[in-house]
């Protein structure tokens, strides 16, 4: 709400754009279960990752709500934070995982094959998501968010290039990152076909089930495969693969303002100075893998 967090190696920084036009900057150390072996295991550190980034998610949530509401008589409080993230949670598996399988299982008896029902299972489950996007995309406030995404997006490109991080650089750079959150949930519903092919079609409590408690590990299967792609993103069919993801962030991320872009590039200095890297003469930071 009216900020950026980055991750970084050993913290997180979040800026946020106050009330009164400054911007209050913060930084906290990220858990040992975010840092320690556990990360560098191949499918846990997907599960690792799907918990680190609800929490740090809603942590970066609550803090941008006080500031960015610190002047209005309501405020906005942590239980109420919880809760709609809760009914975000259920609601997100409720529509994309569970009502695509109701769906098709109403047209069940006229799909002979399991593998086709799956495979059209999945098909509606990316179009919920899609539309999901294009919808939520026309409200005013979730577009104010969607242009800090952006702003993000510009700041990480323009460090990862090596120029100094100021309006004037970041401005030239791309919103799209193939490490972004929205590309890895469309790899998320793909590598969801996949899985829940391999179960035929069982009994509808059973589907239900696996629908939930799936989750995790079709996120640690993505998160692998999204790992693969940026480490090989060179490679002429890796490009290839990383399109539909780019071209899926169009939809959530909007053309930042200066304003907003200030916002980012301070969360993105406040992240690399608080893991040890700084400014060179010239102002830029050396990018590290």
């Amino acid at each position: 709400m009216g900020g950026v967090m980055i991750r970084g190696r050993s913290s997180s920084a979040i800026a946020v754009r106050r009330m009164d036009g400054g911007i209050e900057i913060n930084s906290q150390p990220l858990a040992t279960l975010y840092k320690e072996k556990w990360r560098n295991i191949p499918l846990v550190r997907g599960i690792i990752m799907l918990i680190e980034t609800v929490a740090l998610g809603t942590s970066a949530l609550m803090y941008s709500a006080r500031v960015s509401t610190e002047t209005e008589d309501e405020k906005i409080t942590t239980g109420m934070i919880w809760g709609s993230v809760v009914v975000g949670v259920v609601l997100a598996v409720a529509l994309f995982f569970v009502l695509p399988l109701l769906i098709v299982r109403v047209f069940d008896a006229y799909i002979a094959s399991s593998f086709i029902s799956n495979l059209i299972e999945g098909a509606v489950r990316i179009v919920f998501f899609i539309v999901y996007l294009v919808i939520i995309g026309r409200m005013r406030d979730i577009r104010e968010i969607f242009a800090y995404h952006g702003a993000e997006h510009m700041s990480v490109n323009a460090y990862e290039s090596g120029v100094t991080l100021d309006v004037y650089n970041v401005r030239n750079y791309s919103r799209a990152h193939t490490r972004c959150g929205t590309s890895f949930l469309l790899v998320v519903l793909v590598i969801a076909v996949v899985v829940f092919a391999l179960l035929g079609r069982p009994p509808i409590w059973i589907g239900i089930l696996s629908r939930i408690i799936l989750i995790p590990v079709i996120a640690a299967v993505s998160y692998e495969f999204l790992k693969f792609e940026a480490k090989y993103s060179h490679n002429l069919l890796v490009r290839w693969l990383l399109i539909p993801g780019l071209w899926l962030q169009a939809l959530t991320t909007r053309q930042p303002t200066d304003s907003q872009l200030e916002v980012a590039i301070a969360a993105m200095k406040k992240a690399l100075e608080t893991d040890g890297i700084y400014p060179d003469t010239n102002g830029c930071y050396a990018a590290t893998p």
